[in-house]
């Protein structure tokens, strides 16, 4: 689902104040999420695979969280929506555009006979595909001025997409220790891309207004 921002839509715009308390898990799930496609590079120098289109794959992963991370320090300005809603968007952009140079690894894999790792990698075609979908949603939730718990269910969403896209990039070489780290990284960014929703459901909150009243 591509959107596109158009002169009235910008002045309508609803102000970020409300999106504040997603800035911080935000920015740690971008830096995680940046870093694990920096090490998913490196994994594909144990697979004699640099340079082809699951490394291609793994610099859109990096670029999608540096995307993310900028879009998490423009939350902390309430003017700021048009910013945010096209890092969001290019975020998505990234993460879809990894999608396809996986299916390219795919048959590059196919040539090399590997149907093991090329099983695994068009395992993780679907997962990033729809954590690409559920971010660029985010954005055009944002845009509609639709509630920022609706944002959040996005946000969570997206998540648990990441979420799966980590166990399986564990796979792709279980003896790598980068492919290790790769995969605990993405955790992390899922972890907090979770995070962020909840904060702006509101989630957080509740929970601890429950703590407070059973020891009250």
């Amino acid at each position: 689902m591509m959107y596109h921002i158009n002169r009235h839509e910008r002045h309508g715009l609803q102000p970020l104040r409300s999106l504040k308390p997603a800035a911080v898990p935000l920015m740690d799930s971008g830096k995680a999420r940046a870093r694990s496609g920096e090490l998913l590079i490196d994994v594909t120098t144990s697979l004699n695979l640099y340079g082809g289109s699951l490394s291609a794959a793994g610099a859109s992963i990096r670029n999608s969280g540096n995307c993310l991370a900028q879009a998490a320090a423009s939350c902390r300005f309430k003017t700021a929506a048009e910013l945010v809603i096209d890092e969001l968007r290019e975020g998505a952009d990234c993460l879809r555009e990894g999608s396809d140079k996986l299916s390219l690894a795919v048959k590059e894999s196919e040539v090399d006979g590997d149907t093991v790792l090329m099983g695994t990698i068009e395992s993780m075609i679907l997962p990033m595909g729809e954590a690409a979908s559920w971010l660029e949603e985010a954005g055009a939730s944002i845009m509609q001025g639709q509630k920022v718990g609706v944002v959040g269910d996005k946000l969570i969403s997206c998540g648990e997409s990441l979420q799966l896209l980590a166990m399986l990039v564990k796979l792709l070489d279980p003896t790598s220790a980068y492919g290790k780290l790769s995969s605990q990284r993405m955790v992390y960014a899922s972890e907090q891309m979770i995070l962020a929703g909840n904060e702006l459901k509101g989630e957080k909150k509740e929970k601890a207004k429950e703590k407070s009243w059973i020891k009250g």
